[in-house]
């Protein structure tokens, strides 16, 4: 009987996963599976849209941003008629399993497919960061750096007018990429939802920058906190500086993956692959301590990642 893997890549697309499924398709064909692209998501299993996918097929999308195959959200999956649909597709294409590449949307449905019998293997790609049992997802270090990059930018436009800049960054519940970004990029402060925000002592803050003779000054805003332009309004009221806000949006989503982006989307790809072959299921692919590793789905579906608060008291020393 022949052996096939399927593969998909459903949620917020993030850099690499382009990487991922070379690497996943390279290791599959290397041990003798026939590799079933699925396209556009779980809508695409749903309404059997497939390719077949070989060596060549993958040949030169190591560097390209987004996914060859196309995602998308698919609420249909949240449903039981959805489900039922989704394992007929599956068993209808006679695969041996399936490889899921996303963030915590497709985690929830690689379990939810396991529960019903299904052998999946998820792997770890989203710019948030928010996975539970991995130190860092595919797509992540590509999105820090374009943000990082994107500061730069505003920076030198803050310092040229003697501004005050609220730059909001993606991160719909939490606040990992936010953190990472004000540090690396100087932020004079974060804005995360895990952490309350005294407003009265940011502004404070802020007079005292200037009065130390800051010519700008950057706070780097999780969405997930609300909206950037109402706390915008706010804290210029408050200090009676002009404030400017700058929504980052997609853009973090998008370009070239960056080597280190690359690297860990062909690791996690060609072990999600061995485990399989191995007789392992249910696994979530990441990285732990500079080490790629798996921990079962269900433990990381039932798990929250936790934040840490260590990289707002290096910002608050290095930002005087």
């Amino acid at each position: 009987m022949a052996k096939r893997l399927g593969i998909i890549t459903s949620g917020g697309d993030a850099p690499g996963m382009n990487a991922a499924i070379r690497a996943v398709v390279r290791q599959g064909i290397t041990l003798g599976y026939s590799i079933i692209g699925v396209k556009r998501g779980f809508k695409g299993l749903l309404d059997n849209e497939y390719v077949n996918l070989t060596a060549r097929y993958v040949s030169g999308i190591i560097n390209s941003g987004g996914t060859i195959l196309h995602t998308g959200r698919c609420p249909e999956m949240k449903t039981k008629a959805g489900m039922n649909r989704a394992i007929k597709a599956i068993k209808d294409l006679e695969l041996n399993g399936l490889i899921i590449i996303g963030g915590d949307g497709s985690l929830a449905a690689g379990d939810m497919l396991s529960k019903k019998g299904i052998k999946v293997m998820n792997i770890a790609a989203s710019i948030d960061n928010d996975i539970y049992g991995t130190d860092e997802t595919i797509g992540y270090d590509t999105a820090l750096n374009t943000a990082v990059e994107s500061i730069d930018k505003i920076r030198d436009t803050a310092t040229s007018h003697d501004r005050i800049f609220v730059v909001e960054i993606m991160g719909r519940e939490h606040g990992f990429l936010t953190a990472d970004v004000g540090l690396a990029a100087g932020c004079e402060f974060i804005i995360v939802p895990e952490m309350k925000t005294d407003l009265h002592k940011l502004a404070k803050g802020l007079k005292e920058g200037k009065e130390k003779g800051k010519t700008s000054e950057i706070i780097a805003f999780a969405e997930g906190c609300g909206s950037s332009c109402a706390f915008g309004d706010k804290i210029e009221k408050l200090t009676g500086f002009e404030v400017r806000v700058s929504t980052l949006g997609y853009i973090q989503r998008g370009g070239i993956p960056t080597a280190r982006t690359r690297i860990l989307a062909s690791k996690f790809g060609h072990m999600a692959v061995d485990l399989f072959h191995k007789g392992k299921k249910n696994q979530l692919v990441g990285i732990t301590k500079g080490t790629v590793s798996a921990i079962p789905i269900s433990r990381a579906v039932s798990r929250e990642k936790k934040f840490d608060d260590k990289t707002f008291k290096v910002l608050k020393t290095l930002s005087v």
